[in-house]
């Protein structure tokens, strides 16, 4: 009687994952989407200073996208959760482009418009926009790789977003500086659109089964609210990354640390600005052919407290090199976090609540981004410069002290435990 062969080990290496067309497709679909944004933030920036030549005008841009973001981002998760996924990334991607063709034709000055209220108004529905692009990318992420696969996955999708964070901001410069703010409005429109080409584009995906019955808005969302606060190991891996970037502020404070401190010029800003995403990018790289499983736990506590240790010496550092090399370590140590974090929140959320829990990590981390830069620059105006990056690295060690104690099942955490 012949045995019937054992079932193949499925591959679950890092060129496996190059060869999935779907996960390619899904890379292919993020970082368009962020170069667009990040190019539209660039020329924006500009445009809305040569208007009023007021910087007080350039903080209110980032209130424009970050009010919007939070108020909807609670209902795009409850949408991904219940509606088609690759549709709304079509149609997520659609308004990032309409956004900047308006900001485009605005420029060029064909509408009967005047002032800078356009912009903003432009500005905020990109917000709106933007709350649905991760909670998708994350839903269909856990449709197009196997449980096995999604700690190297999530060390590639760290890279292309570090990637993209660093390319759309120079891209936008160069198109700005060479061109015009109108040329990079086209560009991002162009990026945008290619980006609802390829979500289109993702076949073999199946979509969450449609129920007879919906859960009242409210109601979902706050299912979605207790599950992040009934889990330890979740709530407790968002935590640590939400008061490390909330209180480890140092890249807001560049500008100030260039110029009083380190006694650089504008090159150096770019330098020391870009030494942090290298580092991510790294670190990236490396989880994503070596990732963690066991001790998972134990490498973010660990992590997270050289990123603490890290601000310490960045704020103790006189040196310019030094600086850049202690910035690439920060980004490494960041990186670390993001990925580990990434990987929890896949492995730990079922799938018909990813949309809704995606959602509230992102309002925890895009809380703690706008926070922590005004958090950085109140304690410089209040203890000094140096000082208040120093207390900041400080605050993260006694946040990883508390978490150590508070939250056990993550400090114990093994990855295959979730799997």
């Amino acid at each position: 009687m012949n045995e019937e062969p054992p079932n193949p080990t499925p591959d679950t290496s890092a060129s496996a994952l190059l060869r999935n067309r779907g996960f390619i497709t899904l890379l292919v679909y993020r970082i368009c989407a962020i170069l667009s944004y990040q190019i539209v933030a660039v020329a924006v920036g500009w445009h809305v200073y040569v208007i009023t030549g007021k910087p007080f005008s350039l903080g209110l841009i980032g209130l424009a996208e970050v009010l919007p973001y939070f108020c909807i981002a609670p209902f795009a998760g409850y949408l991904v959760d219940h509606l088609p996924r690759r549709r709304l990334g079509m149609m997520a991607c659609l308004g990032l482009a309409l956004t900047a063709l308006a900001l485009m034709v605005f420029a060029l000055g064909w509408l009967p418009f005047h002032g800078i209220w356009p912009i903003y108004a432009a500005i905020a529905l990109t917000g709106m926009v933007r709350s649905f692009l991760t909670p998708i990318y994350n839903a269909l992420f856990a449709r197009v790789l196997e449980r096995d696969q999604f700690a190297r996955g999530a060390g590639l999708g760290s890279v292309i977003f570090q990637a993209g964070m660093v390319i759309g901001p120079a891209l936008g410069g160069v198109l700005v500086g060479w061109g015009s703010p109108q040329l990079a409005y086209g560009v991002a429109a162009g990026f945008a659109l290619t980006s609802m080409i390829v979500i289109g584009s993702l076949r073999g995906v199946r979509e969450p089964p449609a129920s007879a019955e919906r859960a009242p808005i409210f109601a979902s969302i706050r299912e979605g609210l207790r599950f992040v606060f009934g889990n330890q190991i979740m709530l407790g891996a968002m935590s640590l990354d939400m008061f490390s970037v909330l209180l480890g502020g140092v890249v807001a404070m560049l500008p100030a640390f260039i110029h009083d401190i380190l006694h650089h010029g504008p090159e150096g800003l770019g330098i020391l600005r870009a030494a942090p995403a290298i580092g991510s990018i790294c670190a990236g790289l490396w989880l994503a052919r070596h990732p963690l499983q066991e001790n998972a736990g134990r490498a973010l506590l660990i992590a997270v407290a050289c990123f603490g240790v890290s601000v310490i010496a960045f704020g103790l550092s006189r040196n310019f090199w030094l600086s850049a090399v202690i910035l690439l370590a920060y980004g490494a140590c960041d990186g670390v976090s993001v990925v580990v974090r990434s990987t929890i929140l896949q492995l730990a959320t079922p799938d018909e609540m990813r949309g809704r829990v995606s959602s509230i990590n992102g309002i925890f981390i895009g809380s703690s981004n706008e926070l922590g830069a005004f958090y950085a620059g109140s304690m410089a105006r209040l203890l000094g410069l140096v000082p208040a990056v120093i207390v900041g690295g400080f605050a993260i060690l006694g946040v990883i002290g508390i978490a150590s104690v508070k939250a056990p099942k993550l400090r114990r955490l093994n990855l295959r435990d979730l799997q």
